[in-house]
């Protein structure tokens, strides 16, 4: 069946105005028209209607001294319904929130998204630096414990497809050759559990686990992380390295069996 003109509009109006949702959630708080203009690529004038109609309907708000716009609370309500509807967010969080307060170690849990990783929930421990890490963020697939952990349900030529080549670089520490990537996911694949160490931010190690559902799939994957001198592979601390594992597999475990997996 043809596509009608005005099927045509509504779609790109509607995938407009997602583009200006994501241009706020681009880091910086709060936003100029121009500087939406810019990220979206569309024009001023689009993009000031786009903005006024959101503000409209509750999903953006602007300043009332700056006139800068923002995300408004409005998207709060869907935003959490999406999240604690997730069976993995609703199986982890109880879990993760002990593994925290017991460890003092942040605890995340994650998913695959396309090429990238997405934190469905996190909780600070008291050993961890402050995290910038939040529900939705997204992060590397190759350069965490947890992406690792998420890339071992790929082939190596999916991997490769998934991820182009050459893998991006985040510190002097980030693994960048697919070979090197291969290796650690066969090492994830025969322990159980993967370790990075400065890959994505200096000073920072995790180490993680995979999440399975009912039919033995890899659906998700949860880490702690906190100072290299505690998580990292170069740790003096072998033994008390050597609990943690213990304790991030076990929780990921906890996860499966809520989730179905024998």
């Amino acid at each position: 069946m043809a596509t009608r003109a005005t099927d045509v509009g509504t779609n790109q109006s509607v995938e407009r105005a997602v583009s200006v949702l994501r241009a706020l959630d681009s880091g910086r708080p709060e936003l100029r028209v121009s500087d939406v203009a810019e990220l979206t690529g569309l024009g001023s004038s689009t993009t000031s209607r786009l903005l006024s109609t959101l503000e409209r309907l509750d999903m953006v708000e602007r300043d009332p001294v700056s006139n800068l716009y923002r995300l408004s609370l409005g998207l709060l309500p869907l935003a959490a319904t999406a999240a604690n509807r997730h069976p993995v967010h609703r199986a982890s969080r109880m879990v993760l929130q002990g593994l925290a307060t017991r460890t003092g170690l942040g605890a995340n849990a994650a998913v695959r998204r396309d090429s990238e990783l997405m934190f469905l929930c996190n909780f600070e421990g008291t050993r961890a630096p402050k995290s910038y890490t939040q529900a939705g963020h997204t992060a590397p697939l190759h350069a965490t414990s947890i992406g690792k952990c998420l890339l071992t349900g790929l082939t190596s030529k999916e991997r490769r497809k998934l991820l182009g080549d050459p893998l991006a670089a985040h510190t002097e520490y980030t693994t960048t050759s697919h070979d090197h990537l291969d290796t650690e996911i066969e090492t994830v694949r025969r322990t159980g559990y993967a370790v990075e160490a400065e890959e994505r931010a200096l000073g920072r190690a995790s180490l993680a686990a995979p999440v399975r559902d009912a039919s033995g799939d890899i659906v998700a994957a949860i880490s702690l992380w906190g100072p290299t001198s505690v998580l990292g592979d170069r740790s003096d601390a072998e033994a008390q390295r050597l609990a943690l594992v213990r304790e991030v597999i076990e929780a990921a475990d906890a996860i499966s069996q809520a989730l179905g997996a024998l």
